[in-house]
């Protein structure tokens, strides 16, 4: 990660500037997304392997959108990234929000977070990859004021140390469930509790939490409902849809522990506790 160059050395320029104004303006239809798409491949050509400057959801990251799905969708097109699950989130917004961001990749759900709620919230941002984990305190430095504590660490269904499988064509499948590329490499990482984590940092609640672990959010979320007090339950949650993976029935789990699903995307499911 080249991060002793300051902000803005690796702005984009001529046709790769030329594409990002066009990807980011496509419209949200079959076509435009297929144009989309293949401008990308033409703009990561012409970049060859190098970073882009760019201020997204307005914040300011470097980004490395080669082998990390997330970093090409907040460069390319970030209109299209998660827009319904940000427009929930951002409704909820108000002073003293705090947010916990589990599988915070690059940092886009955190720091889209932080620019919304200012410097009275507090926002964890947890990511146990090294490699992403110090793009994610780069970009965190670059936003001056941005109330963000990153954590190193993995999240488990008890602390000690877990294997992180990371898949070598995209950084943002890594889990600690063996990922679908058969290509994986592995890595030992330190591991602790979801519970463990947030009464260790002194959260009396949360008011929403985004989940995104390549399936293995149950892990982290059974433990939590079933031993963590009620007043740390988030009031929102934000859960990848791993339903295909998951060793137990994690809908209804949350549906016992008082949340009603409010929302589902091709990607993502979203609870709001109403008990």
């Amino acid at each position: 990660m080249p991060d002793t160059k300051p902000f803005g050395a690796f702005a984009p320029a001529g046709l790769v500037a030329r594409i990002l104004e066009k990807t980011r303006a496509a419209a949200d239809s079959w076509l435009a997304k297929r144009i989309a798409f293949l401008l990308r491949r033409i703009a990561l050509k012409r970049l060859r392997g190098a970073p882009v400057d760019i201020e997204t959801y307005g914040a300011r990251m470097r980004l490395l959108p080669y082998n990390n799905v997330c970093e090409k969708r907040v460069l390319f097109t970030p209109q299209f990234f998660d827009p319904l699950e940000r427009q929930i989130l951002e409704a909820r917004i108000r002073d003293g929000f705090v947010f916990v961001d589990i599988g915070a990749n690059i940092g886009a759900y955190s720091l889209f977070v932080a620019m919304h709620a200012g410097a009275s919230a507090r926002i964890l941002a947890v990511e146990p990859q090294p490699d992403i984990f110090d793009r994610l305190v780069f970009n965190i430095s670059q936003n001056p004021g941005a109330p963000i504590k990153a954590v190193d660490c993995a999240l488990a269904d008890k602390p000690g140390e877990v294997t992180l499988f990371l898949d070598p064509r995209n950084s943002g499948e890594s889990s600690v469930k063996i990922v679908g590329s058969g290509q994986a490499g592995a890595i030992k990482v330190p591991a602790t509790t979801l519970q463990a984590l947030v009464e260790s940092e002194g959260y009396g609640h949360i008011d929403a939490l985004k989940l995104d672990v390549e399936g293995a959010e149950d892990i982290i979320l059974e433990p939590f409902l079933l031993n963590a007090p009620q007043e740390l339950y988030p009031g929102l949650i934000i859960v990848e849809d791993g339903s295909g993976r998951w060793q137990i029935d994690l809908p209804q789990l949350l549906v016992r522990c008082g949340y009603r699903e409010i929302a589902r995307t091709r990607l993502n499911r979203v609870y709001e506790r109403t008990a």
